[in-house]
């Protein structure tokens, strides 16, 4: 349609009221109006060669919008930073931290109420006690050391149900950071999903009909993505060397992590 707004970097259509690109981040101008001029404020100051920006997929802010990562520290949160999201209020006044050694970024925590998670690429190993997220659900990971009989007072044992041999189990992190239901699985193997798993999430549609799998291997547990639209996020524990293509959330925010050739 000859109103649409298209994107005049990538051709890409842009949403009205959108002032950036969703797919290549470039400010919205309309074609022969202001080109020119757009596109100088667009690239504004060149990225340096080696140096990374990010790029918000999901959030508060505008999608599509891009934080060049030039200094050697950067840090993200609502009240304090180069990346600043004042509107989310899931975020701690200072969330996390972007920073370069050795020509490389790393991200880390900063102490944020919430904790920041990364995508994983591959299957991962969880501690006790770590947190991860898929889709908009805040499952944490405890190890169990269960026993076969439970003394009481007076040498009486308690009488339980004749006990399996769980290894971890699955919490539900719901409101103001209670625990929820609690899954295990005597084969110490768990699907995450929508639809037809072991643990199910029916109303979350950022959630995959099969969407990650938790498994006991070797005395820890093995998180594994199931090939799924959104991807599986794990909390960041100390510091995380982050590569291109990397995505991070914080708070209500998704970013996408571009390095620069």
């Amino acid at each position: 349609m000859s109103n649409e707004r298209i994107c005049s970097n990538c051709n890409a259509v842009v949403p009205e009221g959108h002032h950036f690109c969703g797919k290549c981040g470039a400010r919205y101008a309309s074609r022969g109006e202001g080109e020119e001029e757009e596109d100088t404020l667009y690239f504004g100051p060149l990225q340096a060669p080696g140096r990374a920006k990010l790029m918000l997929i999901k959030g508060e802010g505008v999608e599509g919008l891009s934080y060049h990562l030039n200094a050697t520290e950067h840090v993200a949160g609502r009240q304090s930073g180069a990346v600043l999201f004042p509107d989310d209020d899931y975020l701690s006044p200072s969330h996390a931290s972007f920073s370069y050694r050795d020509n490389q970024l790393y991200l880390q925590d900063d102490d944020s109420e919430n904790g920041t998670f990364l995508r994983i690429r591959e299957p991962t190993r969880l501690e006790d006690g770590d947190e991860l997220m898929i889709g908009e659900q805040r499952l944490r990971i405890e190890y169990l050391d269960i026993q076969g009989e439970y003394p009481m007072r007076n040498d009486t044992l308690m009488y339980v149900s004749p006990p399996e041999d769980y290894k971890f189990r699955v919490v539900h992190v719901v409101e103001s950071g209670r625990d929820g239901r609690a899954s295990c699985s005597p084969n110490n193997d768990i699907l995450v999903g929508r639809e037809g798993c072991d643990l199910n999430f029916p109303n979350d549609p950022h959630v995959s009909p099969r969407h990650a799998r938790l498994t006991w291997s070797d005395g820890h547990v093995i998180v594994t993505d199931q090939d799924s639209k959104n991807g599986t996020f794990v909390e960041v524990r100390g510091e995380r060397k982050l590569q291109d293509g990397d995505y991070v959330m914080f708070g209500s925010e998704i970013v996408r992590v571009e390095v620069n050739e």
